[in-house]
């Protein structure tokens, strides 16, 4: 009998953890071409000139509409809504009954009674589950990522143009009022006689604006901003560029959502189809737990504490409180030994099997990848997402690691590689196992981009 639920997967396999390390899918996907140009100067773009960005497919939407929109989003989120409404936008911070993380995204407010989440499937996910069974006047309609539902149009385009040039291309550009340029706030634009709404924010660190509309005007929008982007040298950013952003911004994209046990949680399992992204997604890595609650992430461990609010109720509200006072993991950025992943290359062309292949420029090869940060032999953190910045000109990785050792210049080192030569996931190949030294640095690494960010006016 065919598994029909997340549920009668897990039952059948016997070990959710096990299950994610071996699954048959590899790292999250962004339906774009590769590359435009070359990836390493569509990367240097956004901190050197200015880029282009289609978020178009990737990511799932979620409408939230009704009298209760507001009052739902509160429900379900740490942080606090309470001066929430139109042309407003936040992170949204979720965790399960425990308090511990399912998934984070932005909500735009479209209207007091009408909210957009716009992110990765899993929140989007639990989300539309706690509608359904929740007690509140709404509604709500999916749209869901292209690769998906490729034979589907989107129902908006989204763009994004970021790097020291961008402001001077969007005015330039804009046929309407004066851009919103505020950190985090919402305006409009117009481009080609075509009105968008637009987000203030930087996927890469740097100044710009997200913007979006009706699907069917995105090819007029984007063919404006090609035209008087090129005046600027504006490029294009592929997927190869793309996948290097969050680790520049400081944003860990895809912590393993905190589903997989529990009593509490088996209604949501049991709700979520057997070929759904949380069914289906891979783990990587080097930490390889038996058990799969050794994956799941605090909010303090991706530095959300700070907008863990206790002024409204919400799921995991008490698991919350109890977990406030203790001793937390410090996000960090990791920069990798040059010396050291040398080696790995170096490796590749000696005997196989060698060290583990690191993709350029994303390291990463599953959803979800986790590799253990060691101090002296011991385990002291987990480091998520390697890839090389082009910026940089180093191999970086975001890490969550002990308080103590979050000082900048403190030396670590990850353990690059699965343990026995690699899990079943098709995309690995058979490999041995090696430590790299890494340097602690703050996030994000970009000095400008770390006091800049969130003050652009």
């Amino acid at each position: 009998m065919a598994d029909t639920s997340l549920e009668d997967k897990i039952q059948k396999v016997g070990n959710p953890s096990h299950m994610l390390q071996n699954s048959q899918t590899g790292p999250y996907a962004f339906p774009i071409p590769p590359q435009y140009t070359n990836w390493m100067e569509e990367v240097r773009a956004w901190r050197h000139g200015a880029v282009l960005l289609n978020q178009s497919y990737h990511m799932t939407d979620l409408y939230v509409r009704g009298p209760d929109a507001i009052k739902f989003i509160s429900y379900v989120g740490v942080n606090s809504f309470a001066n929430f409404g139109r042309n407003k936008a936040k992170q949204l911070v979720c965790v399960n009954h425990d308090g511990y993380v399912i998934g984070d995204g932005i909500v735009f407010a479209l209207e007091d009674d009408e909210i957009l989440y716009v992110g990765r499937p899993p929140l989007a996910n639990w989300l539309k589950f706690q509608a359904e069974i929740g007690d509140f006047d709404i509604e709500t309609e999916f749209d869901i990522r292209s690769l998906e539902n490729p034979d589907k149009p989107r129902k908006l385009y989204r763009y994004e143009i970021q790097g020291p040039l961008a402001l001077d291309i969007l005015n330039e550009a804009n046929e309407g009022g004066p851009l919103t340029t505020k950190f985090f706030n919402m305006g409009e634009i117009t481009v080609a006689g075509r009105t968008a709404r637009t987000l203030s924010h930087g996927m890469g660190g740097a100044k710009g604006l997200e913007l979006w509309g009706p699907y069917e005007d995105g090819q007029r929008v984007y063919d404006r901003l090609l035209e008087v982007g090129a005046k600027y040298g504006m490029l294009r950013a592929g997927s190869r560029a793309y996948s290097c952003a969050s680790m520049e911004s400081g944003w860990i994209p895809s912590p393993l959502p905190a589903i997989y046990t529990g009593e509490k949680m088996r209604p949501y399992r049991e709700w979520l189809p057997a070929d759904s992204f949380e069914a289906t997604c891979s783990v990587g890595g080097s930490f390889q737990p038996d058990n799969v609650e050794e994956f799941y992430l605090t909010p303090w461990d991706l530095d959300y504490g700070r907008v863990v609010k206790f002024d409204h109720d919400f799921i995991g509200r008490e698991a919350l409180q109890a977990m406030a006072d203790r001793d937390h993991r410090t996000k960090v950025t990791l920069v990798w030994d040059r010396a050291d992943v040398l080696k790995i290359f170096d490796g590749l062309m000696d005997e196989f099997p060698g060290p583990k292949l690191m993709e350029l420029p994303a390291g990463h090869y599953a959803a979800h990848p986790y590799d253990q940060v060691l101090l002296n032999g011991e385990q002291v953190g987990l480091s998520t997402y390697p890839v090389y910045s082009a910026n940089e000109r180093a191999w970086i990785s975001l890490a969550m690691v002990r308080g103590d050792l979050a000082d900048q210049g403190t030396k670590l080192s990850i353990l690059w590689g699965e343990a026995n030569g690699g899990t079943e996931k098709p995309h690995v190949e058979r490999h041995v196992q090696m430590q790299v030294s890494a340097t602690v640095y703050p996030w994000p690494i970009h000095e400008v981009s770390r006091k800049e960010y969130r003050s652009q006016k």
